[in-house]
């Protein structure tokens, strides 16, 4: 039985904070903020938090954001 996951083998998130995805995308909050005002980035809101899921993201980034 393996102890520890290999590189490959780590779960991907589901989902992201604001800040995470800020993160990820070496994007701006105000930046991405206005991408979700437009429609252009899918969120979900549980309880108080805004996550955005990672195939929202995913897509941004394939599309561009131009």
């Amino acid at each position: 039985m393996r102890d520890s996951l290999s590189s490959s083998d780590q779960l991907q998130p589901l989902a992201y904070s604001v800040k995470e995805a800020c993160k990820v995308t070496s994007l701006g909050r105000t930046y991405l903020y206005l991408l979700i005002k437009e429609g252009r980035l899918e969120v979900r809101k549980i309880g108080n938090r805004t996550i955005i899921p990672a195939a929202s993201l995913h897509a941004l980034i394939e599309r561009g954001a131009a």
